[in-house]
Protein backbone atom coordinates (compact mmCIF):
# COMPACT_ATOMS: atom_id res chain seq x y z
CA UNK A 1 0.00 0.00 0.00
CA UNK A 2 1.40 3.42 -0.97
CA UNK A 3 2.08 6.02 1.70
CA UNK A 4 -0.37 8.89 1.16
CA UNK A 5 1.17 11.37 3.59
CA UNK A 6 2.55 14.66 2.39
CA UNK A 7 6.32 14.94 1.93
CA UNK A 8 8.13 15.95 5.10
CA UNK A 9 10.88 17.91 3.34
CA UNK A 10 11.18 21.45 4.62
CA UNK A 11 10.50 24.18 2.06
CA UNK A 12 13.26 26.55 1.06
CA UNK A 13 13.99 29.22 3.66
CA UNK A 14 12.30 32.57 3.18
CA UNK A 15 14.23 35.84 2.82
CA UNK A 16 12.97 38.63 5.06
CA UNK A 17 11.62 41.57 3.04
CA UNK A 18 13.55 44.83 3.23
CA UNK A 19 11.84 48.22 3.56
CA UNK A 20 12.56 48.80 -0.17
CA UNK A 21 10.89 45.45 -0.99
CA UNK A 22 7.84 46.37 1.06
CA UNK A 23 7.46 49.80 -0.55
CA UNK A 24 7.65 48.23 -4.02
CA UNK A 25 4.91 45.71 -3.21
CA UNK A 26 2.27 47.85 -1.47
CA UNK A 27 0.21 48.51 -4.61
CA UNK A 28 -2.00 46.00 -6.50
CA UNK A 29 -0.43 47.13 -9.79
CA UNK A 30 2.91 45.77 -8.58
CA UNK A 31 1.48 42.29 -8.21
CA UNK A 32 -0.33 42.48 -11.56
CA UNK A 33 2.88 43.61 -13.28
CA UNK A 34 4.82 40.73 -11.73
CA UNK A 35 2.18 38.24 -12.85
CA UNK A 36 2.13 39.56 -16.43
CA UNK A 37 5.94 39.60 -16.68
CA UNK A 38 6.36 36.12 -15.25
CA UNK A 39 5.98 34.09 -18.43
CA UNK A 40 6.80 36.64 -21.12
CA UNK A 41 8.74 39.85 -21.03
CA UNK A 42 6.61 42.97 -21.37
CA UNK A 43 7.39 46.59 -22.11
CA UNK A 44 6.01 49.46 -20.07
CA UNK A 45 3.70 50.33 -22.99
CA UNK A 46 2.40 46.75 -23.26
CA UNK A 47 1.76 46.60 -19.51
CA UNK A 48 0.01 49.98 -19.49
CA UNK A 49 -2.24 48.95 -22.36
CA UNK A 50 -3.09 45.56 -20.80
CA UNK A 51 -3.83 47.06 -17.37
CA UNK A 52 -5.60 50.19 -18.63
CA UNK A 53 -3.22 52.54 -16.82
CA UNK A 54 -1.29 55.56 -18.07
CA UNK A 55 2.28 54.58 -19.03
CA UNK A 56 3.75 57.25 -16.73
CA UNK A 57 1.81 55.86 -13.75
CA UNK A 58 2.90 52.34 -14.57
CA UNK A 59 6.54 53.31 -15.09
CA UNK A 60 6.76 54.41 -11.45
CA UNK A 61 5.70 50.90 -10.33
CA UNK A 62 8.02 49.23 -12.87
CA UNK A 63 11.00 51.25 -11.63
CA UNK A 64 10.27 50.42 -7.98
CA UNK A 65 10.01 46.71 -8.83
CA UNK A 66 13.21 46.84 -10.87
CA UNK A 67 15.11 48.69 -8.13
CA UNK A 68 13.98 46.07 -5.59
CA UNK A 69 15.10 43.20 -7.87
CA UNK A 70 11.60 41.84 -8.59
CA UNK A 71 11.85 42.77 -12.29
CA UNK A 72 14.89 42.59 -14.51
CA UNK A 73 15.49 44.60 -17.67
CA UNK A 74 16.06 42.45 -20.73
CA UNK A 75 18.11 43.65 -23.72
CA UNK A 76 16.35 46.35 -25.77
CA UNK A 77 14.41 45.10 -28.77
CA UNK A 78 12.90 46.72 -31.81
CA UNK A 79 9.11 47.07 -31.57
CA UNK A 80 6.60 46.48 -34.33
CA UNK A 81 6.81 50.14 -35.48
CA UNK A 82 10.62 50.19 -35.49
CA UNK A 83 11.13 52.01 -32.16
CA UNK A 84 13.43 50.49 -29.58
CA UNK A 85 11.68 49.28 -26.45
CA UNK A 86 12.83 47.96 -23.10
CA UNK A 87 11.17 44.71 -21.98
CA UNK A 88 10.93 43.62 -18.34
CA UNK A 89 10.75 40.11 -16.90
CA UNK A 90 9.76 39.01 -13.38
CA UNK A 91 12.61 37.41 -11.45
CA UNK A 92 10.48 35.27 -9.14
CA UNK A 93 12.18 36.88 -6.13
CA UNK A 94 8.83 37.34 -4.34
CA UNK A 95 8.11 33.59 -4.27
CA UNK A 96 10.15 32.89 -1.14
CA UNK A 97 9.93 36.38 0.36
CA UNK A 98 8.79 36.72 3.97
CA UNK A 99 6.49 39.74 3.82
CA UNK A 100 5.96 39.80 7.56
CA UNK A 101 6.86 43.07 9.16
CA UNK A 102 6.56 44.82 12.48
CA UNK A 103 4.89 47.73 10.72
CA UNK A 104 1.20 46.75 10.80
CA UNK A 105 0.20 49.38 8.26
CA UNK A 106 2.63 48.08 5.61
CA UNK A 107 1.60 44.47 6.24
CA UNK A 108 -2.05 45.40 5.78
CA UNK A 109 -1.27 47.38 2.59
CA UNK A 110 0.64 44.45 1.09
CA UNK A 111 -2.05 41.91 2.04
CA UNK A 112 -4.73 44.10 0.47
CA UNK A 113 -2.60 44.72 -2.64
CA UNK A 114 -2.22 40.96 -3.14
CA UNK A 115 -5.95 40.36 -2.60
CA UNK A 116 -6.86 43.24 -4.95
CA UNK A 117 -4.53 41.88 -7.66
CA UNK A 118 -6.02 38.40 -7.28
CA UNK A 119 -9.53 39.89 -7.36
CA UNK A 120 -8.70 41.66 -10.63
CA UNK A 121 -7.50 38.35 -12.11
CA UNK A 122 -10.75 36.67 -11.00
CA UNK A 123 -12.75 39.43 -12.67
CA UNK A 124 -10.72 39.23 -15.91
CA UNK A 125 -10.98 35.45 -16.08
CA UNK A 126 -14.70 35.29 -15.39
CA UNK A 127 -16.45 32.05 -14.58
CA UNK A 128 -14.38 29.03 -15.56
CA UNK A 129 -14.79 25.32 -14.94
CA UNK A 130 -11.24 25.21 -13.55
CA UNK A 131 -11.99 27.44 -10.58
CA UNK A 132 -11.86 26.03 -7.06
CA UNK A 133 -12.66 28.24 -4.09
CA UNK A 134 -12.70 27.20 -0.48
CA UNK A 135 -12.92 29.17 2.72
CA UNK A 136 -12.73 27.78 6.23
CA UNK A 137 -12.45 28.93 9.80
CA UNK A 138 -10.17 26.66 11.80
CA UNK A 139 -9.46 26.68 15.54
CA UNK A 140 -5.76 25.87 15.85
CA UNK A 141 -3.16 26.10 18.59
CA UNK A 142 0.19 27.72 17.74
CA UNK A 143 1.95 24.44 16.98
CA UNK A 144 -0.80 23.21 14.67
CA UNK A 145 -0.98 26.59 12.93
CA UNK A 146 2.78 26.49 12.28
CA UNK A 147 2.39 22.96 10.88
CA UNK A 148 -0.40 24.13 8.55
CA UNK A 149 1.80 26.95 7.21
CA UNK A 150 4.75 24.57 6.68
CA UNK A 151 2.59 22.00 4.89
CA UNK A 152 0.97 24.59 2.62
CA UNK A 153 4.43 25.94 1.72
CA UNK A 154 5.69 22.39 1.04
CA UNK A 155 2.62 21.58 -1.07
CA UNK A 156 2.97 24.74 -3.18
CA UNK A 157 6.72 24.07 -3.57
CA UNK A 158 5.98 20.51 -4.70
CA UNK A 159 3.52 21.65 -7.35
CA UNK A 160 5.80 24.50 -8.43
CA UNK A 161 8.48 21.87 -9.11
CA UNK A 162 5.96 19.85 -11.16
CA UNK A 163 4.99 22.89 -13.24
CA UNK A 164 5.41 22.46 -17.01
CA UNK A 165 5.67 25.00 -19.83
CA UNK A 166 2.66 23.53 -21.64
CA UNK A 167 0.51 23.40 -18.50
CA UNK A 168 -2.36 25.78 -17.81
CA UNK A 169 -1.37 28.72 -15.57
CA UNK A 170 -3.18 28.48 -12.24
CA UNK A 171 -3.22 31.40 -9.83
CA UNK A 172 -3.19 30.33 -6.17
CA UNK A 173 -3.69 32.66 -3.24
CA UNK A 174 -3.09 31.39 0.29
CA UNK A 175 -3.79 33.75 3.12
CA UNK A 176 -4.35 32.71 6.72
CA UNK A 177 -5.06 35.36 9.31
CA UNK A 178 -5.79 35.01 12.97
CA UNK A 179 -9.24 36.33 13.75
CA UNK A 180 -9.67 38.64 16.68
CA UNK A 181 -12.00 37.32 19.31
CA UNK A 182 -15.23 39.28 19.34
CA UNK A 183 -17.72 39.27 22.19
Amino acid sequence: MADSTLPTAEPEPRRRATPQDLRALTHPLSWRILRLCLETSQTNQQLAQRLGVAPATLLRRVRALTDAGFLTVEPPRQGEHGAWERPYRATGATWRLDLGTDVDQLTAQIDLAIVDAHRAELFETGPTPGRHTRRAILHLDAETRAELDRRIDALLDEFENRSTQDGTPVSVLWNAIEQRNTP
